[in-house]
């Protein structure tokens, strides 16, 4: 492991990856110096005379490391004496600057970087395509891999917490010798992928109308609210439409351009074969009309939502 910087800045909101950067510098330190005290503060709360004290030399050399948090949110005077204590400090001691990484503040993280300090980004991850890639990374990095089928089921199940996704991912990594498939997820999440919203609407999209009603009915008894099972149907049906009116193309390289990963694509292709223009209208109709219901316009949200699966199904394979 490298010998770690004096000077790091953390940059990011996504908690997880904040963490594990913190983590990494700490153990980096700790190779050579394992008694290397670790201090974390709220940098607001600091005095720049209390920075200058944390970053003083011990009387017996002693190893530190100071991690700054949320240094967005320091005052000028405080900014001025992070840069001061960055441009020359002690020996053994590696300060950690953690900054959201937004507007607020900006001169105080690009300072740092123009001081040379080892930049480690973390920014938010929001999008379908990102988790799935990070799940992918995740099984990769406990000495795994997982199928797309796999990741996608793993999402449904679990959601989008990174924290809950890489303890998921790393237990099926150790359960499964290493090789995650898509019958792995279900077996060890089968409660919660074979009742979520997405399961539901797989099951819609492929016209298993007995198997989508038992499904939305384990669903409701598990308490899944109504509006994340029509948000899925009417994300199914969306999903179907995209990927139908981009044709048969490669999934990698329609990714981009649909905002979708590969495997999402890759199923819809197949979904989609038994879809026509005057059937996906239609489910585009339902779809629509039972988002409405469950937000209010239904006295029943329940039965609204056991319309629209019936309806959707029976427009399926129409021409």
């Amino acid at each position: 492991m490298a010998t770690p910087a004096p000077l790091h800045l953390v940059l990011g909101e996504e908690e997880l990856l904040v963490d594990r950067a913190i983590e990494q510098v700490v153990a980096q330190v700790r190779v050579t110096d394992p008694a290397a005290e670790v201090r974390r503060v709220r940098a607001a709360e600091l005095t720049p005379a209390d920075l200058a004290e944390f970053l003083s030399p011990s009387l017996f050399a002693e190893g530190r490391v100071l991690v700054l948090l949320a240094a967005h949110e320091v005052g000028k005077d405080l900014g001025a004496a992070i840069l001061t204590q960055a441009a020359d400090p002690a020996e053994g001691i590696v300060l950690v600057v953690v900054h959201a990484g937004g507007a607020r503040n900006k001169a105080l993280a690009d300072a740092l970087r123009k001081a040379g300090a080892a930049v480690t980004t973390c920014n938010k991850i929001t999008r379908m395509d990102e988790r799935s890639d990070f799940v992918r990374a995740e099984a990769r990095r406990v000495g795994g891999k997982i199928t797309g089928e796999a990741i996608g089921t793993l999402l449904e199940a679990v959601g989008s917490d990174l924290r809950e996704l890489a303890a998921a991912t790393s237990q099926l990594v150790a359960d499964t010798g290493g090789a995650v498939d898509d019958r792995a997820v279900r077996r060890y999440h089968r409660g919660r992928a074979e009742s979520s919203g997405f399961a539901v609407a797989d099951r819609v999209v492929a016209g298993e109308r007995a198997a989508a009603l038992e499904a939305l009915r384990w669903a409701q008894l598990l308490g899944v609210p109504s509006v994340l099972i029509a948000d899925a149907l009417a994300d199914a049906v969306r999903t179907l439409a995209k990927v139908g009116s981009a044709g048969r193309g490669d999934p990698n390289r329609l990714a981009g351009t649909l905002g979708m990963p590969p495997w999402k694509i890759r199923k819809a292709q197949q979904q989609v074969r038994a879809w026509g223009p005057e059937a996906l209208a239609e489910a585009f109709d339902a779809a629509a009309e039972v988002n409405a219901d469950v937000k209010g316009a239904a006295a029943d949200a329940d039965y609204a939502l056991e319309r629209a699966v019936l309806r959707i199904c029976a427009a399926r394979g129409r021409r």
